[in-house]
């Protein structure tokens, strides 16, 4: 697939699962050996671990709303820089809700194979969206 395509395929993760929380859509998007990596969490792996991270960040956030803001492509890689804001309306790693509204920060780097994605390596602002919330201590 050329770099535009994964690109697009990329895009679909972010509108279509991420912003609009369309789950049936995995299955079309990620490989069955899809692995995720980000530190401080451990490895998820296929579709059902993607399904995961998406359930726990909407159920804490049901306003979700991810986009990149720069992607760049190359071969099976497609990079991107993202933004992400949602209003925590549910637990999110051992805090309760705050009815804060936030916004953080990321990279993602996506590898791809025959149209799916197949890993993702993810750098996300996690300690500052921990302090946004209340639950850390800026230092």
């Amino acid at each position: 697939m050329s770099a535009e395509e994964n690109k697009a395929i990329v895009r679909r993760v972010y509108d279509e699962v991420m912003n609009q929380g369309d789950l049936s859509v995995v299955e079309e998007l990620f490989a069955s050996e899809y692995v995720y990596h980000s530190p401080g969490s451990p490895d998820l792996h296929g579709p059902d671990g993607f399904r995961q991270i998406v359930a726990m960040y909407r159920d804490a956030f049901p306003d979700l709303q991810q986009h990149p803001r720069a992607m760049i492509a190359e071969g099976d890689t497609v990079v991107s820089r993202w933004t992400a804001s949602g209003t925590h309306q549910g637990e999110l790693m051992g805090t309760a809700a705050t009815g804060k509204r936030v916004g953080i920060d990321g990279v993602v780097i996506t590898r791809l194979s025959g149209g799916k994605v197949v890993e993702d390596w993810e750098l996300a602002d996690v300690m500052g969206l921990l302090q946004q919330l209340g639950a850390i201590r800026a230092p």
